[in-house]
């Protein structure tokens, strides 16, 4: 829908571009030729920026004319302009009153159809292939349910040990890198929920001490991942990081595991960084914005 200019700025001249001079005014929109595709493709991406920009820094308030403009270096009429077509078709808003720009409802249904059209399986699949190859180890894709996690998907190397997992099987969420992971990002009430139900011994390395996992979790946070250093398996390690929803809500973990005489510690500290953004990028693909 057509939004009306604010007083302030009725009677604006439009400018196609910057020039050595300054904005130059554009002849009146029937009087112009067809512009060539090189240039509607530089209009279309000036008109992108200017989406992202808006969803990027407007907040609660919007952005004014002046602040958009100015951060994107082009003049108030080309942002007018560029901008008109994002109005009409209500990926942004503009405020009457004001002239404050800001997301519309078109970018909401926009981003619904976007979720809706996607699973976490679908989102990690490219991501957990790849970090098979490069970290040469078995990926698993992991899912809470308290105080378990699921196995939803595996990709394993063909030329390492084969791990025992199976998709649609369940793991204590307190011994197991893919469970920390998420725990580590879980609310409170999780951590007494796994803390309740028990944390028996399972090997010799097992964290049975609710004080010590607590510590451990805090370790998890700040470094961006975790580790089950021989804590479910007796010769394997494990390496996870969390992903998170368009809510920045952890929602799965993903993984690489590997026996101990190829996963070394030194490795670990190699493999960690490339897991957590590998999850990262799945997180970005969900929407997510940590």
């Amino acid at each position: 829908m057509p939004v009306s200019t604010p007083e302030h700025e009725r009677g604006a001249v439009e400018s196609p571009g910057e020039t050595r001079g300054g904005p130059r005014p554009e002849p009146r929109a029937e009087a112009q030729p067809a512009a060539p595709p090189r240039n509607q493709s530089a209009s279309l991406r000036r008109a992108l920026a200017v989406l992202d920009q808006v969803r990027d820094h407007a907040g609660a308030e919007g952005l004014c004319l002046t602040e958009l403009a100015d951060s994107l270096g082009l003049a108030k009429s080309t942002v007018l302009r560029l901008a008109q077509p994002l109005l009409d078709t209500g990926l942004l808003a503009r405020d009457r009153r004001h002239g404050h720009f800001r997301l519309g409802p078109g970018a909401l249904a926009l981003g619904q159809a976007y979720l809706a059209g996607i699973d976490l399986r679908t989102a990690a699949a490219e991501e957990a292939h790849r970090l098979m190859r490069d970290a040469g180890g078995t990926v698993h894709l992991c899912v809470p349910d308290a105080p378990h996690i699921v196995y939803i998907d595996k990709v394993e190397n063909e030329t390492a040990v084969r791990m025992a997992s199976r998709i649609g099987s369940r793991a204590p969420m307190y011994c197991t890198a893919v469970g920390k992971a998420m725990l580590a990002w879980l609310p409170e009430e999780v951590f007494v929920q796994v803390v309740d139900a028990g944390l028996p011994t399972v090997t010799a390395r097992t964290l049975t001490d609710p004080a010590l996992l607590r510590t451990e979790l805090a370790r998890i946070r700040n470094r961006g991942y975790s580790v089950d250093d021989r804590e479910n398996e007796p010769e394997v390690r494990c390496v996870a990081a969390p992903i998170f929803d368009h809510n920045d809500v952890v929602v799965g973990a993903l993984s690489v595991s590997g026996l101990t005489s190829r996963v070394t510690a030194a490795r670990v500290r190699e493999l960690g960084p490339a897991v957590a953004a590998a999850a990262l990028r799945v997180s970005r693909t969900l929407g997510a914005t940590r």
